[in-house]
Parts: C-alpha cells; structure tokens; sequence
C-alpha cells in the first residue's frame, strides 16, 4: 500500500461525499499512480441515478479520475492543499464510457503523465473493473494558489 486514506485526505481537499479516492497502491513521481474507488450501494448518488438500477454517473467516474490526477501532481511538486494550492480540472478530451459502474465494483484508476508546464497538466487516463475497460479520457488540470 502506497497511500491509505488518512494521507490521501492531506493530499486532497475534497470530503464525504465527494472524495472519491479509497487507496493508492501505486505512485510514481512525476510519471504515473493507480488508485482505487470502492462502490457502494450507500453512495448517495445512487438514490437518484437509478433507483431500480443503480449505475455511477459517468462524470463522477471522470472526477474520479481527476482526483487521481490530482495526488500525482501534488505528490510530484511535493506541495499540499494546507499550503493554500489546489487542482483544478480544466478540461477533459476523448472521454469514452465503455460499461457501466456498479454497487459492488472496485474502479481502478489509473493515471499517466503526458506533460506538464507551468502548472498545467495533461494526463491519460483509464479506469477498469475487474480488467474491463470502463472510461478512457485525457484530463487537464491546472495547479493554483488559493487565498
């Protein structure tokens, strides 16, 4: 284990019920990181998205990723949201769901650097069940300094 909640929670600002990241089995700086959602039947998404036949809506499964994206970026400059810096998704391209996400599965979110420049990220991105592709997405971030 590379992470474990408690340190993810220092490296993201986000809180029930939007933080979307359980574990980081793999990191490496500047490169790339695998990490992992648990779903659950308890998410309170589900109440709505669909009542008979529940699936995790797609841009959530995108924020999950962005939020993968986030811990390498800050893990990479070694900064962290206490020091008042924050990831911002800007943008996301070729964005594809291939299969649904359920109550039950573990989303593996896997994120590669393509580049970076002046604060501005670009990674590929792929999150898998059990192996089987479920969305492929280029994301863009942009590190800032908030007051």
């Amino acid at each position: 284990m590379v992470m474990d909640i408690n340190e993810i929670r220092e490296y993201l600002p986000h809180r029930y019920p939007f933080l979307l990241i359980d574990r980081v089995t793999e990191l490496s700086l500047g490169e790339s990181i695998v990490a992992y959602k648990n779903v659950s039947i308890n998410e309170p998404f589900f109440n709505g998205h669909f009542p008979h036949h529940p699936i995790m809506p797609g841009v959530l499964v995108l924020e999950a990723l962005a939020q993968a994206c986030g811990i390498l970026g800050f893990k990479t400059v070694n900064k962290l949201p206490a020091d008042g810096y924050v990831y911002y998704l800007v943008g996301s391209d070729n964005a594809r769901f291939k299969r649904p996400v359920m109550p039950g599965d573990r989303l593996r979110l896997e994120a590669k650097v393509e580049r970076e420049k002046r604060g501005i990220w670009k990674f590929a991105c792929r999150a898998t069940v059990d192996g089987e592709l479920v969305c492929e997405a280029d994301v863009i971030c942009a590190e800032r300094k908030v007051s």
